[in-house]
């Protein structure tokens, strides 16, 4: 059985760790540990339909992935963009800059790789099982591909990109990205 809580309990995705904004470098760390726990439930929800086929906690785990991708990723992906990578470029290092300009690619070909994943599982979503086709090896090839960027992307931001950034960061800028993160997502006083 595929279905929320069989990534831990609650809504996958939702339940992170007692992180808030006023650290923001661990929240997007936690962000990061929601992702893989997402891809961790994309990979049951495959191997649910594998072997049991389509039914409704198929239908909701697909629905759970697509509201986290459609959601909190792109927020995610603006915090690095506007916080993270300049901070990074200031420092003028060959190295990072090289890696910097390789994960902002990574983010466009992300979000075009989204819109091929989303597809997919708005099939589960919207099937039924007399309707639902499992997915072929070209689908299920994206959907390795989709998962495999975004680990080897988060690996590269938490092993370099973040620590090179928190180092370089004052405590105005963290205090600035904190109210920033906040205030995009409506949790700004």
């Amino acid at each position: 059985m595929v279905h929320s809580a069989a990534v831990g309990g609650g809504l996958p995705g939702h339940r992170s760790p007692s992180v808030g904004f006023e650290a923001p470098f661990e929240m997007l760390s936690a962000c990061h540990e929601r992702v893989e726990r997402m891809l961790a439930l994309l990979v049951k929800l495959r191997h649910h339909l594998s072997e049991h086929g389509w039914d409704i906690h198929a239908s909701k785990a697909a629905t759970d992935v697509i509201r986290y991708f459609d959601i909190a990723a792109p927020h995610h992906h603006l915090d690095e963009e506007m916080h993270v990578f300049p901070v990074v470029l200031a420092m003028h290092d060959t190295t990072l800059d090289a890696l910097v300009l390789r994960l902002k690619q990574d983010h466009i070909e992300m979000e075009k790789s989204w819109e091929v994943v989303k597809q997919l599982l708005a099939s589960v979503v919207n099937a039924n099982a007399n309707t639902w086709v499992a997915f072929s090896d070209v689908e299920n090839g994206a959907l390795d591909a989709f998962a495999a960027a975004y680990n080897e992307h988060i690996n590269q931001e938490e092993l370099a990109i973040y620590p090179a950034a928190k180092r370089a960061s004052n405590s105005d800028q963290l205090d600035a990205m904190s109210h920033e993160m906040m205030r995009r997502r409506g949790q700004a006083d």
